[in-house]
């Protein structure tokens, strides 16, 4: 078994993983991701991007293929172990918001720290910190039901941030939100992987977003190609709507 270059956080050989109706989602991908690099996995819907983040992140054993993490080979993890990886160092951030109903925005944004042992005030105080960088300072108290899609995305992107994670992984993480929206958030993230040393892998078919990477790794029908031309996201897609869910 050859060990991953010391350079790379993260390092995937050969990956392979087909869906349980037999279609390819991954057919021998290999990468490296360097420390504190902004990695950006582009190519159109279905082509694999969020199949290799959840492979490279544990959150799915790839069926055939090497993941290396910090030289951990996260492969030969069992399934607690690749849950305290998760937990301990990585970040995510789905498309969608999805958040706890019964906490409020802060204890949302604090829930990863606290699970890790952080006590009550600092977690708030980190939470906090992140939930004003975004502009839903002013909702801490609230629960998820009264925000819009945008503001829980915030809370999201806020929940991620807030441990300071080694390697944030983001799936379409500006999906749901308004241009302006999308900018500051983008914008946050690549200032706090600057400043934090954060490691960010970015799954994207937006070509405005994943501009703003070090890097690209085109995919397509689960291959790794050369380049992929990506169709301009219209103005209408992924604009979130500021009703409130009941």
């Amino acid at each position: 078994m050859e060990a991953p270059p010391d350079n790379d956080v993260l390092w995937a050989r050969s990956l392979h993983f087909t869906h349980q109706d037999g279609s390819p989602a991954l057919a021998g991908v290999s990468l490296g991701v360097r420390e504190s690099e902004i990695l950006a996995v582009t190519g159109p819907r279905g082509s694999g991007k969020t199949t290799l983040l959840g492979c490279l992140s544990g959150l799915v054993p790839a069926q055939r293929g090497e993941v290396w993490f910090n030289s951990a080979p996260v492969h030969t993890m069992g399934p607690m172990a690749r849950e305290r990886l998760r937990r301990d160092r990585f970040g995510w951030i789905d498309p969608t918001p999805v958040l706890v109903p019964e906490l409020t925005v802060w204890e949302n944004a604090a829930l990863p720290l606290m699970l890790r042992g952080t006590s009550r005030r600092r977690a708030k105080t980190a939470a906090l910190e992140w939930l004003e960088r975004l502009d839903v300072g002013d909702s801490t108290r609230k629960r998820p039901h009264e925000l819009c899609q945008s503001e829980r995305q915030r809370v999201c992107v806020a929940r991620a941030l807030a441990p300071a994670p080694t390697v944030l992984f983001a799936d379409e993480p500006t999906a749901p939100l308004y241009s302006v929206d999308r900018t500051h958030v983008l914008r946050t993230l690549t200032t706090a992987a600057r400043s934090h040393g954060i490691t960010v892998v970015l799954a994207t078919h937006d070509p405005q977003t994943a501009a703003l990477a070090d890097r690209t790794v085109p995919l397509l029908d689960g291959r790794r190609v050369k380049t992929v031309h990506l169709p301009p996201v219209p103005e209408t897609e992924g604009r979130a709507t500021c009703s409130l869910s009941v």
